[in-house]
């Protein structure tokens, strides 16, 4: 793997691709925790900070499917930079008006999570045209997931870090100025100015016509409450357990957790349907969320964190599986986007819930929040059990005319039951 890794690397523009896209997506990964520090400093409460960001991972979970048809209409140069660009000002505007207006607030962090720019799915579209082979393109994604948790990891330290050396105000202004230059980045590159989509049709329900795929993401709309609800109940324990420097630590810990659980799960082949191992590994990810009640000190905190992150990855790497298998033919592209929405739109949720479970009941409270919604993530994938055992996307490679306008064949996960 670490061969096939070096090997992308050195494909022409694949290593500038990689780091502009997780730069360029800093903003989105550090957001919410940046918005909990800033509304802190200014006095406001967990429930205006909960809210304000869930308001911006809400308007990020429609934009992105909106912005990425602009995308396939007018390309990336067009869209990305512009997008970025606006998303900055919304959180420039936000930074320095704070809360009051609160509509203003509000309206700030709609714009700036709206026209945040669909890089995830840029790249995705790019690996193609850059690195031509499929088994190239296959570890180009296992290195991108794996890139993206060291980005989780590193991102809260570096914002609890900005902050401790300015201002959480300015913590908010530098992500979005990051944002920018990690779009810039990227569409001034040569695949992404060359790169077009080809139209295509499609059924007007799409990869939501699939049973099994909509199965599933419902189950992972509570995973996503489950590490949503982790980041405002960490604050608050980090209020009583040394501030700033531990928050940021803790969030960092369940990143590390989920870079150290992808990596092993990622380093061996699963028999079996993956259906029922997803099963298994959201049990095991609930079971893993219940020790943070105990709450001890800062250090053993952390490492509890570290251990509610570890079936996060290997949680999503089996889903990628799943969705691969219920996709209908030519919607595999479209089908990771509404995973990746999802998720998006349940952490988002449980940031804003999480806010009055804490006010009401403590640090202690809030964190029972991901331990039941993991739970109820599980009761989802067990009651749609014979939904999702029988696939409904075809086993036979699909033609992509969405992201390769020479019509090659579409990259895809293998159809066996392998992560």
């Amino acid at each position: 793997m670490a061969a096939g890794y070096l090997e992308i690397l050195r494909a022409r523009h694949a290593a500038r691709l990689l780091v502009g896209t997780l730069v360029g997506r800093l903003p989105n990964a550090t957001a919410a925790i940046a918005v909990v520090l800033f509304i802190r400093a200014e006095g406001g409460t967990y429930s205006l900070a909960g809210g304000l960001a869930a308001v911006y991972g809400v308007a990020n979970a429609v934009g992105q499917p909106l912005l990425g048809r602009l995308v396939d209409l007018h390309g990336q140069p067009r869209v990305q930079l512009p997008a970025a660009v606006v998303s900055a000002l919304g959180m420039t505007v936000f930074a320095l008006a704070g809360t009051d207006p609160l509509p203003l607030a509000y309206a700030a962090m709609a714009v700036a999570g709206l026209f945040t720019p669909p890089l995830e799915g840029g790249l995705r579209a790019l690996w193609p045209s850059v690195l031509r082979k499929e088994d190239q393109i296959h570890t180009a994604y296992a290195m991108d997931a794996v890139a993206q948790e060291v980005m989780f990891t590193v991102g809260p330290l570096l914002v609890t870090l900005c902050v401790s050396l300015w201002s959480a105000q300015a913590a908010l202004v530098v992500l979005g100025v990051i944002g920018v230059l990690g779009a810039l980045s990227v569409v001034v590159s040569p695949p992404s100015r060359a790169w077009r989509s080809a139209p295509r049709e499609a059924h007007w329900l799409g990869a939501l016509r699939s049973p099994g795929l909509n199965a599933l993401l419902g189950a992972f709309l509570f995973v996503g409450i489950a590490l949503g609800s982790i980041t405002v109940a960490s604050l608050a324990y980090a209020d009583d357990h040394g501030g700033d420097a531990v928050y940021g630590w803790l969030m960092a810990g369940i990143g590390l957790g989920a870079l150290v659980g992808g990596t092993v799960y990622g380093a061996r082949q699963w028999t079996g349907a993956p259906e029922r191992r997803l099963r298994l590994l959201v049990a095991l990810l609930a079971v893993c969320y219940l020790p943070l009640m105990l709450m001890p000190g800062a250090v053993a905190m952390t490492a509890l964190t570290a251990l509610a992150g570890l079936f996060l990855a290997p949680c999503i790497a089996c889903a990628f599986i799943i969705v691969d298998r219920h996709a209908p033919s030519g919607t595999v592209t479209e089908a990771f986007s509404w995973l990746v929405t999802t998720f998006t739109v349940g952490a988002s949720v449980g940031t804003g819930l999480a806010g009055p479970v804490v006010e009401w009941g403590g640090a202690v409270w809030g964190f029972a929040v991901p331990g039941a919604a993991g739970a109820v993530s599980l009761l989802v994938l067990t009651a749609t059990g014979r939904v999702l055992a029988a696939p409904g996307g075809g086993e036979v490679v699909a033609v992509s005319s969405e992201n390769d306008p020479n019509r090659a064949v579409e990259p895809r996960f293998s159809t066996g039951d392998r992560a």
